[in-house]
């Protein structure tokens, strides 16, 4: 920075400046403190800024709880059981313009982009040559993290500004018209592809295997965005050269928990991961904003919070698992007849299957679990994934704010296999490619082989991989609700309906629950325990009503994770709150007051979206695939 008008005080130089001119002043640059203009001008410099890129997606509008979080439980796998009011609201799509909270990920992804936009303005200004190495790594890795940024915003609130230039000449520069959604996804795909071209493999080693973005991250991206504009066939192109090998070297882990676990990262099945340490590695403050990127935060995340039930001491009993999500694990076995052992990572149930299992126990946070475990009023199953439940590490669940040191696998081959299967079912139907590449995933929890000749339409093989492949290989991870919104599905009158089944709970049936009073009693008085029904009903009430919260617990024994029998019956039904235009978050009131520009979208207008799928196709609901029931 430039230090003007510097005076020096002191008795010899009182005297030099009393007889110079008023007018002279001492002009100097302060070495020590660097500056837009300053900084950034060599490798070192760069790196360090292409640094707080990655640091900008592990805060909490990102990556650390709610930018991560809110995709999970808007989807059909998960609901909130939390008395967290805006939890329920991302749950129930009702979140409002006026609440603070819905506006956490617009925040935190405007942060990282200026950072990116920061990294690519030094990278114009420095003395670097474009095709250095140094250059095109850093270029690469700031493209990727904006079109990632960028991705986010668009699947999240769906029309924003672009902001790809650092300079801002005047106040009023900061303030950008509103883009359209396809004019942010045009920038998502470019920034994508460009750094596709721009950065190595992970096959080189080192930290680019272990962290940061590679071409191989930028094509799976790539990929994504082509299909949320149903670009199937570009998409296959990308996805294929993926599997061959083309952006690096990629294979599924032999055991997929060692996706989960907080001591094996960065695999060679991980395209990306987000890295996380755990509390007291990376430092004490648990602050949950912004300013969490300093070298005492704790570089954790709060996804374990979120999801481990209270039962072991530190959950918030916040989100927990649909009896959909379970059932679909249940309703296929291994070629050794033992439950998909995927379960055991994603959820916390009790199984006799896993004593009997090599490498499994039931158990959770090295406590023994005789029944699954519950989270919130609604009993729903508690949530393995992204925690150290299934690690045997600890008595009690760590969980206060952002201590998980678990990385979040954002992209994994096996979700290229299985969108390669996608995209070669839309353009061809079901084909023998489409089944291997979705048999390459099964097979590795040993379930066994799909055949084409199960599959007579693309319709079928679509409803098996979208309702059956996907939730049991991603449940509960990132990317649920962006494959509901591109897959058209609210605005379909029959998968709307099966969303409504499949996110609905039935925890408990009060006649059953009824019955197991009334047999208690008849039992008692047959024992001689109670002379009549009345003095039965005592020992029911009897330490503040202790026996009847016992029969309670036994029954939800055999209830949990049962699916309503119809909607009617159902004790909640999360999508049918939805209306049109809602699947979008709003944008926040007083950014719009503060930027006259900055327009709402479909969920501050209460406007329809069907017209995006114009000349897409909707599949239909195919029954007898998956677990479904028919209202």
């Amino acid at each position: 920075m430039k230090l003007k008008n510097i005076i020096y005080a002191g008795l010899g130089l009182a005297t030099i400046s009393g007889a110079a001119s008023c007018e002279d002043r001492l002009d100097i640059v302060n070495p020590n403190e660097q500056t837009t203009e300053t900084f950034g001008k060599n490798a070192v410099e760069l790196n360090e800024v292409v640094l707080a890129c990655y640091n900008r997606i592990r805060i909490e509008g990102t990556f650390a709880r709610v930018g991560y979080l809110y995709d999970v439980v808007a989807g059909d796998e998960v609901n909130s059981y939390s008395d967290n009011d805006w939890w329920r609201s991302y749950d129930y799509f009702t979140s409002t313009p006026i609440s603070s909270e819905p506006c956490w990920p617009f925040r935190d992804w405007y942060y990282t982009i200026n950072t990116c936009n920061q990294v690519l303005y030094y990278l114009k200004n420095s003395s670097l040559e474009e095709t250095s190495d140094v250059y095109k790594r850093a270029k690469g890795q700031a493209l990727f993290i904006r079109g990632l940024a960028y991705y986010e915003l668009a699947c999240y609130y769906q029309d924003v500004p672009l902001i790809t230039d650092y300079q801002v000449k005047e106040w009023n520069d900061l303030f950008v018209e509103t883009n359209t959604q396809n004019e942010v996804f045009d920038q998502v795909e470019a920034d994508f592809k460009d750094a596709m071209t721009l950065l190595p493999s992970r096959d080189i080693g080192g930290e680019w295997a272990k962290g940061r973005a590679t071409c191989g991250a930028a094509a799976g991206y790539y990929a994504r965005a082509l299909m949320f504009r149903h670009k199937f066939e570009d998409a296959l192109t990308v996805l294929k050269d993926i599997i061959a090998g083309k952006y690096g070297t990629y294979s599924l882990c032999a055991d997929y928990g060692d996706n989960f676990r907080s001591n094996i990262e960065n695999t060679a099945e991980s395209l990306f991961e987000v890295q996380f340490l755990e509390y007291g590695v990376g430092g004490s403050d648990m602050e949950w904003t912004p300013v969490n990127n300093t070298k005492s935060s704790s570089q954790g995340h709060a996804l374990e919070t979120v999801f481990s039930g209270g039962k072991y001491g530190g959950g918030w009993d916040d989100l927990a698992a649909t009896p959909w999500l379970y059932q679909t694990f249940k309703s296929q076995k291994t070629t050794s007849g033992t439950v998909d052992p995927r379960l055991y990572w994603t959820l916390i149930t009790y199984e006799p299957d896993y004593n009997n299992m090599s490498g499994f126990e039931n158990k959770a946070y090295t406590l023994p679990v005789t029944k699954h475990v519950t989270t919130g009023s609604h009993k729903g199953i508690a949530i393995a994934k992204h925690t150290t439940a299934r690690e045997n590490m600890y008595q009690v669940i760590p969980a206060s704010g952002l201590s998980c040191g678990v990385n979040i696998r954002l992209m994994r081959y096996s979700d290229v296999l299985l969108r390669a299967a996608e995209c070669e079912n839309e353009i061809n139907g079901p084909t023998v490619d489409a089944i291997e590449w979705i048999n390459q995933v099964r097979r590795r929890v040993n379930l066994p082989n799909l055949k084409l000749s199960d599959f007579p339409s693309a319709d079928a093989l679509f409803e098996q991989i979208a309702n059956v492949e996907r939730p049991t290989e991603f449940g509960c991870e990132h990317g649920r609700t962006q494959d509901i919104i591109r897959w058209g599905w609210l605005y379909s009158a029959d998968r709307l309906a099966q969303l409504r089944r499949h996110a609905s709970t039935y925890w408990y049936q009060t006649g059953v629950y009824e019955q197991k009073l009334k047999e208690y009693k008849e039992e008692v008085m047959l024992n001689g325990l109670a002379i009549d029904e009345d003095a039965a009903d005592k020992l029911l009430d009897a330490n503040k009503g202790a026996k009847r919260e016992e029969i309670k617990s036994d029954y939800e024994k055999t209830i949990v994770g049962v699916l309503p029998t119809s909607l009617s019956v159902a004790d909640d039904d999360p999508f049918s709150h939805w209306t049109q235009g809602r699947e979008y978050l709003p944008i926040y009131h007083a950014y719009r007051e503060t930027n006259p520009k900055l327009k709402g979208n479909s969920a501050n207008n209460k406007t329809s979206n069907e017209g995006f799928y114009m000349g897409y196709e909707i599949r239909p609901v195919i029954l007898g695939i998956g677990v479904d029931y028919e209202d």
